[in-house]
């Protein structure tokens, strides 16, 4: 019996991807299965893989569509009741599936739990900002700013993803923050203080590196949330003062590069929330 199912999304990343699967394999003390979604490489991944990891499944899908789409497709094809993700380029320390399972033993009550991580940027490990700390239990209110829950790290139950209704594959960023905020205002989420995942950065294929202004993808996070009509009074009030931190400085930038389209959209999204507000106001 499979208890986790191990999903890993790549891109035109044989050598990170085998780093990768190293990691996995080398994993003890948990019954566990390795799913890799290849999102369209064309340059050997598949090949690397099929000689060199034959108990690991590998799918191809030929048309690139993004690490959202991949995680989806990985999770439809997962046996276990928990899934882990892990992106091509980061790697596992050893013991880390072993730890969260125990932590699942001892709090039966979580569904979901990440660890702490090193990060390594351009070869060289470096401490995370401030605002990169992670916490336990109820982080909602710590999601809203920037995504602090990494893939990588996380171990969930199979059925809470599939109830909070996987990653967004509208989203080419930012799927995860979104999908984190759809999870953090319904569950608590665990954290194992140690670090047992390498987090590595600062290279070129990064799709952070090809996208200009993020918080576009985040603002749209925001909103579907808003809307959904499920969020407790402090969490929207929460959620909507980010969103409007984030929308202002969203269309300054715009106009400043001449987006005024981009920016019109959000400003005209802002009034539609005003109205509705003002809406549900009169009739409470």
């Amino acid at each position: 019996m499979i208890d986790i199912s191990v999903i890993i999304p790549v891109y035109n990343r044989p050598e990170p991807l085998k780093r990768a699967l190293k990691s996995v394999l080398a994993q003890k003390g948990v019954s566990f299965e390795v799913i890799v979604i290849d999102d369209g490489s064309t340059d050997g991944t598949g090949e690397m893989v099929r000689a060199e990891f034959a108990a690991v499944q590998y799918h191809y899908y030929p048309e690139n569509r993004g690490p959202a789409f991949a995680r989806n497709r990985g999770v439809e094809k997962a046996g276990g009741k928990w899934i882990a993700f892990l992106d091509s380029d980061d790697e596992w320390l050893p013991g880390k599936l072993k730890a969260q399972m125990d932590f699942f033993s001892t709090h039966p009550e979580y569904r979901i739990a990440q660890t702490e991580e090193m990060w390594i940027r351009n070869g060289l490990r470096v401490n995370p900002m401030k605002k990169h700390r992670k916490y336990g239990g109820p982080v909602f209110k710590h999601c809203l700013p920037l995504c602090i829950i990494s893939p990588s790290a996380v171990i969930m139950e199979k059925s809470l993803f599939e109830e909070t209704g996987g990653f967004d594959e509208s989203l080419p960023v930012c799927e995860d923050y979104d999908l984190w905020l759809r999870i953090s205002y319904q569950y608590p989420v665990g954290l194992i203080e140690k670090p047992l995942i390498k987090k590595y950065g600062g290279h070129k294929d990064q799709l952070s590196h090809k996208l200009a202004a993020m918080d576009q993808f985040r603002i749209r996070a925001l909103i579907k949330l808003l809307l959904n009509g499920r969020l407790s009074k402090s969490q929207y009030v929460d959620a909507e003062k980010t969103l409007r931190q984030k929308a202002r400085i969203f269309i300054t930038g715009a106009k400043k590069r001449g987006k005024m389209e981009e920016a019109l959209l959000v400003e005209n999204i802002l009034s539609i929330l005003e109205i509705q507000e003002q809406v549900d106001e009169g009739r409470s």
